[in-house]
This record gives structure tokens, sequence and C-alpha cells, in this order.
């Protein structure tokens, strides 16, 4: 087996993984909207509540974020680093200013006389806590995956050639990408 058909069989697998995680987590998230769906009829349901505007705008610098990514695989596939290295830092950016912008969201659900948890909060807004906060932890993992593909890019581990690692926290980083999209509209237009 020569070197290049190692990685190839390789990155098979890693992408398998991959895909495998990301069914999980969507069967994860169609529990809680399914969870959502029915918890609906309760008399103590908010049909009034509306997302504030914070999450619009996260919604639309996720939605940026993952267009400077797919251009910093398209970057790194024709060996052009220094514009791979300014995309994968703007996508990092872009990514702490969408955590940030959730943290504002619930800053201004919080200003409108809505509570998450204890005796104030409704079952709508504690759903809509669950649902953002599992959310983050995953986005802290595409984080994470994208330090280690800024870190590895800095150490030549990717080129025309190889470059694996960055095709994959990508197509993570789009996941989480869809999502939070899906999410987004759901709790938009599903009163």
């Amino acid at each position: 087996m020569t070197i290049q058909e190692e990685y190839e069989r390789s990155a098979k697998s890693k992408k398998m993984l991959l895909w495998f995680a990301m069914i999980s987590m969507v069967m994860l998230f169609a529990g809680f909207t399914s969870a959502y769906v029915i918890s609906k009829s309760r008399p103590d349901w908010l049909s009034e509540f509306q997302l504030p505007s914070a999450f619009l705008y996260s919604t639309l610098v996720m939605i940026v974020s993952s267009i400077t990514f797919f251009m910093a695989v398209k970057a790194i596939k024709k060996d052009n680093r220094a514009l791979t290295s300014t995309l994968l830092f703007v996508t990092l950016g872009l990514g702490i200013v969408f955590i940030g912008l959730q943290f504002y969201g619930f800053d201004q659900v919080m200003a409108s006389g809505y509570f998450f948890t204890g005796s104030e909060s409704t079952i709508t807004t504690s759903f809509l806590y669950v649902v953002v906060i599992v959310h983050l932890a995953h986005l802290f993992g595409g984080l994470v995956s994208l330090l280690i593909v800024i870190y590895n890019h800095y150490k030549q581990k990717y080129n025309a050639a190889q470059h694996i690692g960055i095709e994959l926290s990508a197509t993570f980083w789009h996941f989480l990408d869809f999502l939070w999209l899906y999410l987004f509209v759901f709790f938009t237009f599903y009163k």
C-alpha cells in the first residue's frame, strides 16, 4: 500500500466517524424539537414569545463563518497558505462573536421579563435555554477543532495534497451552522 492509498483510507475512516457523530447529534436535537412540539400543548406555554434580535444576528454571523471556512478549504487546496491563515482566523473570530451574541440573546430574553430557571421561568424559555446551551457545547467542540486546525496549519501539516484535517473540521462547522439555522427557523416560526 502506498502512502497516498493509506492517507485516503485513513481519510475515509475519519469522514465516516464524523458522519456517525453528526447523525447522533441530529437525533439529539430531533428529540429536543419533538419534546418542544409536544410541550406546546401545555397551558403554561408562552405562545407570544419572540426570539430576540441577537439570535438573528448570530445566525447571520454563523452563515458568514461557514462561508469563510469553505473558502479556507478551497485556499489550502490551492496551496495558498496566507489566505488560508487569514480565513481560518476570521472563522475563529466569527465563531467567538456567535457565542457572544448567543449570550447577549439570553440577556435580551431576561430583560423582557422571561427567565430560564427558577420560579419565574417558563417551559418555553427553559426549552430555549437547554437547546441553545447544548448547541453551544457542540460549537465549543467546533472551536477546539478549529484551533487544532490553525495549530496544524502553522506546523505546515496541510497542503494541496493533504488537507483532511481542515476538511473534517469544516464539515463539522458547516453541520453546526445548518443545525443552528434549523433551530433558529424552528424557534422563530413554530409557535
